[in-house]
C-alpha cells in the first residue's frame, strides 16, 4: 500500500504543517475552542518530516527561532543534500551545515545553488536569512591567533547568515596586549562580542574586563601537548575572575554564533 502513496506522503509521520491544517486551527481559534496560547502550544508541537536517513524538525525554527542544522560528519553527501534540501525549502531563516566536507558540498550545490561553502570553517550556508532593512545588531568577531581563525569565522558566518553585522578582529593575543587595546572602541561599538582563543585561554577575560558587552568565550583545540587539544582553555574560561562570560564547547564557533545571535534578538526586542 505504502508504494501507492505520494513521495511526500511517504516521509511525512504526522499531518504536515499546510493551509487546511492551519486554516483549521486558526478556526477552532475564531470559534473559541482553543484559546491563542492553545494555538500556539499547538504550532510548537506539529511534526517532523522523515526523510528515510533523517527526521527533518521543521517546528524547531518556531520554538527556537533558528532552524535545525545539518552536521555534516558521519553523513554521506547524499544524506547532506536531503537533510539540506528539506530545510531550505521550509525555513524562513538561515540554513547551515557544520563541519561539512568539500564532497557534500558538491552534492549540495546542484539542488541549492545558493549554497555557499566555507573552506576555513568547513560551514556550508546553505540558505540566509531574510534581510529586512538594518542587521538584526553588531556583532564583534574577536581571535587571538590565525591558528583560532577557523573556529572564529564559523562564528562570524553563523552571526551574518542570521542576520547580524559582524565586525572581525584578528590577531589581538594576550602574548601581544597592545594589539587588542588598539580596537576598544570598536568592541564598545558591538552589541555583543564573540572571543575566540587557544593556547591557555585567557584572551575572554581580558575583553570582558574591558568591555560592558556581553561575551561568548570559544576555546580552541590549538595549543602544545599540555593545552590538551583546547581542555586547558576550556578551564581558563570557565574558571575566568571578569563577569559577563559565557563560554561553549571547544572549537564550537557554531554554538557562539547562535548564542551570541539569541542575545541580539532579546536586545532587538527590547529596543526596537
Amino acid at each position: 500500500m505504502g508504494s501507492d502513496l505520494p513521495e511526500r506522503a511517504k516521509y511525512t509521520i504526522c499531518p504536515p504543517v499546510d493551509e487546511a491544517t492551519l486554516t483549521s486551527l486558526l478556526q477552532r481559534v475564531a470559534d473559541g475552542e482553543r484559546s491563542v496560547q492553545q494555538a500556539l502550544t499547538d504550532l510548537r508541537d506539529l511534526p517532523f518530516e522523515d526523510i528515510g536517513s533523517a527526521k527533518i524538525d521543521h517546528h524547531r525554527e518556531l520554538r527556537t527561532g533558528q532552524a535545525e542544522a545539518v552536521y555534516g560528519p558521519g553523513k554521506t553527501p547524499d544524506e547532506v543534500r536531503e537533510a539540506s534540501k528539506a530545510l531550505v525549502r521550509h525555513a524562513s531563516g538561515a540554513v547551515f551545515v557544520t563541519r561539512a566536507t568539500p564532497e557534500q558540498f558538491e552534492a549540495l550545490k546542484h539542488d541549492v545553488p545558493a549554497a555557499v561553502y566555507d573552506e576555513r570553517s568547513r560551514l556550508i550556508v546553505a540558505k540566509e536569512a531574510n534581510r529586512n532593512g538594518a542587521p538584526l545588531g553588531q556583532a564583534a568577531v574577536i581571535s587571538a591567533g590565525t591558528s583560532d581563525r577557523p573556529v572564529a569565522e564559523e562564528a562570524a558566518l553563523t552571526l551574518g547568515a542570521l542576520g547580524a553585522g559582524v565586525d572581525r578582529i584578528a590577531d589581538v593575543g594576550v602574548a601581544g596586549l597592545h594589539r587588542l587595546l588598539q580596537h576598544r572602541d570598536r568592541i564598545e561599538a558591538a552589541d555583543v562580542v564573540v572571543v575566540v582563543a587557544g593556547m591557555e585561554g585567557a584572551l575572554p577575560s581580558v575583553v570582558a574586563g574591558l568591555t560592558s558587552r556581553p561575551v561568548v568565550a570559544v576555546p580552541t583545540s590549538v595549543g602544545y601537548g599540555a593545552s590538551f587539544e583546547g581542555l586547558s582553555a576550556l578551564l581558563t574560561m570557565l574558571s575566568s575572575c571578569a563577569p559577563g562570560i559565557s563560554v561553549v564547547n571547544i572549537d564550537n564557533g557554531f554554538g557562539a554564533g547562535l548564542v551570541a545571535h539569541r542575545i541580539l534578538r532579546v536586545h532587538a526586542g527590547s529596543t526596537g
